[in-house]
């Protein structure tokens, strides 16, 4: 089977518009989490007990924002919803970053997408419920069912860039973005495409989802006044986490296609393995020792031919929730415990919040740059990784990346890195990714 590689990435996050902007800032330990109180719809957030999300920043691109009217007309804002328009704009930094854009009707054929979304628009749902239930049908917008629909960024991305191969879609909450581009790497695998754009998008900063999440007590609450602390992934006094919203996609395509084109220079990395399963026990916590999320990793090491001790960084799912955090480290620990003690473990969403479908991708981007570079994004707020309960903090045994960047020593072994993405429901998704040797085979 062909090795499938990486050449090219776009990202739109909380730090800012593009992969230069949000890296640069990602690994200068700069917050993307703001007060809803800075919302140009405040007023609407004021009875919800979290005010703290992660936001996109609007305003000029030259200045890391996001300005629809910079990237579409206005007819073409009027018809996508901003997750899809998220998507496009990503998916055209990653093609602009590939150097790659499919000219023949065969090229066209060989190339795919797929991009999911966890929740679509659900600002154009929650207008459209208003508007019929107060207004009447006639009130009710014709594009609905187009702005809405979850696979409405895979497809538009297919038609603004003439991606006739596979056109597909995940919605696994917020294991979307892993196994997004878990599922194009085995498209080309397995010979249905040559190219494949993958990742997701999510626009998901509505009262309505802040109020939902919150009612089911999963955001944070504690840190209103000081946003930039919200987020506290493996650290004690973690409580909730942060929704935040972006987009991340990848090219990737077989390792014969880049040699053919020449993009050698262009390879970031190989994703080496794919790893998923189901934790089958309850719909939005999981088993306290991990099983599920051990198991996925352990999948997507073992199908890279890899073991354990190979691994020199994790990109955590960690969401700065006490269950969770506490389940993925003690998967971590059963996992890597015994043969990387040292090993390096960093959540993003210390800087970015939760970006629900849109994590996985944007987080494999990140994990991808950290061992390209050879250096580790810091976890913020990580001032004292464990429990409250100071039995439970000798499970915290690995290098947390606290709240500073870390260079990788040359004697570090970091060839392959795994990232992680769980989602409400029990699914679980690890990807494995692999510095490209320099070899066809």
């Amino acid at each position: 089977m062909s090795k499938v590689v990486i050449t090219g990435i776009g990202l739109i996050t909380p730090l800012g518009v593009g992969v230069k902007r949000t890296w640069a800032n990602l690994i200068a330990s700069k917050s993307g989490i703001v007060s809803t109180s800075t919302l140009p719809n405040a007023e609407e957030f004021d009875e919800i007990p979290s005010k703290v999300v992660g936001w996109v920043p609007k305003g000029p691109l030259a200045e890391g924002g996001y300005d629809a009217s910079e990237h579409f007309s206005p007819r073409e804002v009027r018809r996508l919803a901003p997750f899809i328009q998220y998507a496009i704009v990503a998916t055209r930094e990653a093609m602009q970053d590939a150097d790659w854009k499919p000219e023949t009707e065969a090229e066209k054929e060989r190339a795919g997408s797929c991009i999911g979304s966890g929740i679509g628009s659900f600002e154009d749902t929650y207008q459209n419920s208003v508007a019929l239930h107060d207004k009447g049908y006639r009130r009710v917008q014709p594009l609905l069912v187009p702005r809405i629909l979850t696979n409405m960024a895979a497809g538009n991305v297919s038609i603004y860039f003439g991606l006739k191969g596979p056109n597909h879609a995940v919605s696994t909450a917020c294991a979307t973005g892993v196994h997004c581009i878990g599922d194009a790497a085995r498209f080309i695998k397995d010979g249905y495409a040559d190219v494949m754009v993958a990742g997701a998008s999510e626009a998901c900063v509505h009262p309505l989802s802040l109020a939902g999440f919150s009612r089911a007590k999963s955001v944070v609450t504690k840190f209103n006044e000081d946003p930039s602390k919200a987020s506290r992934p493996f650290d004690k006094d973690r409580a909730g986490f942060v929704l935040g919203e972006g987009a991340g996609v990848v090219v990737l395509e077989s390792l014969e296609h880049a040699i053919k084109r020449g993009a050698t220079d262009k390879i970031y990395g190989e994703v080496s393995g794919y790893g998923l399963s189901g934790d089958a026990t309850h719909i939005t916590s999981p088993p306290e020792n991990g099983d599920g999320a051990r198991r996925a990793m352990q999948m997507a090491v073992e199908r890279a031919g890899l073991r354990p001790g190979d691994i020199g960084y994790v990109n955590a799912h960690a969401t700065s929730t006490l269950l969770g955090d506490r389940a993925e480290n003690n998967a971590l620990k059963r996992l890597f415990g015994e043969e990387r003690p040292d090993l390096a473990v960093s959540s993003t969403k210390g800087a970015i919040g939760h970006l629900l479908g849109a994590a996985g991708s944007v987080e494999a981007i990140f994990a991808t740059l950290a061992m390209k570079n050879r250096i580790l994004p810091p976890t913020l707020n990580c001032d004292h990784p464990g429990e409250q309960e100071e039995d439970k903090r000798e499970d915290f045994i690995f290098n947390y990346v606290r709240n500073e960047a870390q260079s990788v020593p040359v004697e570090y072994k970091m060839d392959h890195v795994v990232t992680n993405s769980f989602g409400f429901g029990g699914t679980n998704a690890s990807l494995c990714l692999s510095r490209w040797s320099g070899e066809a085979n």
